[in-house]
């Protein structure tokens, strides 16, 4: 029998793919960005989608009580250690980890997965992150919390993401006993892809021949072909600053009178103009767009479906809506293989 998920803040529907990967199908979805809403609708057509504000939503009008699991991460740029100017307790998004406290609390589900930022942990001096899991102790779930990093996990991507998982019937998640997977490079996740200029569309492709791993393997498993090879547009002037940069290497490797622009370096973030190390995994996958993360041996921008890639949403995954979102909705999600560790030791948990 499938065991059956609610995937509450989904954007486009990470966790609900490594969920589904796991064995585990979500029924519901809620999620405010229309955008998202209609990505996660066209890659889970059995889900059904709530395209709402999550403070109007009852969830026993759509789902009865106690799914096995209930999983999804409040919005995080209030907690974001990258983003200074949204990263204080006015934010109102800060406040929304208590409607998650709610569909826990309405829904009683076996299980439940709250994601979020590193910095949300340590947000407040630590508060919040207490209070969330304080908050749903007392209403009966046994709890432990952690920071797993995506790459020990398969993917070829840097990026910390602290949870708090919870077992009703008093089964202790153990982040110390997951398995860690060999390391996958940049080079082993995209190398297969196609070439491609900067600004070019190219919405269907060809995958480069002879070339194989377990990765691709996994990403290739439902497509015969790479889509949505899609790269931005970037000013001449900022193709050019590109091509002083080595891999690994940032804005700091730019002839200062390309940067003229600037009115100063001082405060540059290390990330802006990164060029990627192709012998590595990434560094966090974020907004790569505004960031300028730079393809590891073209003079260009990542695709789309490069940066999907590097995430490890598979291949025969599509987004919808205007390019700006679509980035974004790479940037925001949870690595689906990082979500499929997880919910399978959770279901691994649940059979002892």
């Amino acid at each position: 029998m499938k065991k059956i998920a609610v995937d509450i803040f989904s954007g486009a529907g990470g966790l609900s793919v490594g969920a589904k990967m796991a064995g585990i199908e979500s029924l519901l979805a809620v999620e405010y960005c229309k955008h998202a809403a209609s990505t996660y609708q066209k890659n889970h057509q059995k889900t059904k989608v709530l395209n709402k504000d999550i403070k109007s939503v009852n969830p026993l009008d759509y789902t009865e009580k106690n799914p096995f699991i209930l999983f999804g991460g409040p919005p995080c740029q209030g907690f974001s250690i990258a983003n200074t100017k949204t990263r204080n307790l006015d934010n109102p998004n800060n406040w929304m980890f208590k409607e998650y406290i709610r569909f826990v609390e309405d829904l009683e589900p076996e299980w439940f997965l709250f994601e979020n930022v590193v910095g949300f942990k340590s947000f407040n001096n630590g508060e919040f992150a207490k209070e969330v899991e304080t908050n749903l102790k007392n209403l009966g779930y046994t709890t432990s919390s952690g920071v797993l990093c995506a790459s020990d996990f398969g993917v070829p991507q840097k990026r910390k993401r602290f949870f708090i998982i919870g077992n009703r019937f008093k089964k202790k998640f153990d982040f110390n006993s997951l398995k860690k997977e060999s390391v996958v490079s940049v080079k082993d996740a995209i190398s297969d892809l196609p070439s491609l200029k900067n600004g070019e569309q190219l919405l269907s492709g060809d995958y480069k021949p002879n070339i194989t791993n377990s990765y691709l393997e996994i990403m290739r498993k439902k497509s015969d072909k790479p889509l949505q090879n899609i790269v931005s547009k970037n000013k001449e002037y900022i193709i050019e600053r590109y091509k002083y940069i080595r891999q690994g290497k940032n804005w700091q490797d730019i002839p200062k009178k390309l940067l003229s622009n600037y009115s100063s370096t001082v405060n540059m973030h290390s990330g802006i103009y990164k060029r990627l190390d192709e012998n590595q995994p990434t560094v966090t996958i974020a907004n790569y767009r505004k960031s300028m993360l730079i393809h590891p041996t073209e003079d260009r921008g990542l695709s789309l479906r490069e940066a999907a890639r590097l995430q490890s949403f598979p291949d025969d995954f599509i987004f919808e809506g205007p390019l700006s979102y679509q980035q974004q909705q790479v940037g925001n999600a949870v690595p689906p293989l990082l979500a499929k560790v997880i919910f399978e030791n959770i279901l691994f948990l649940d059979n002892q």
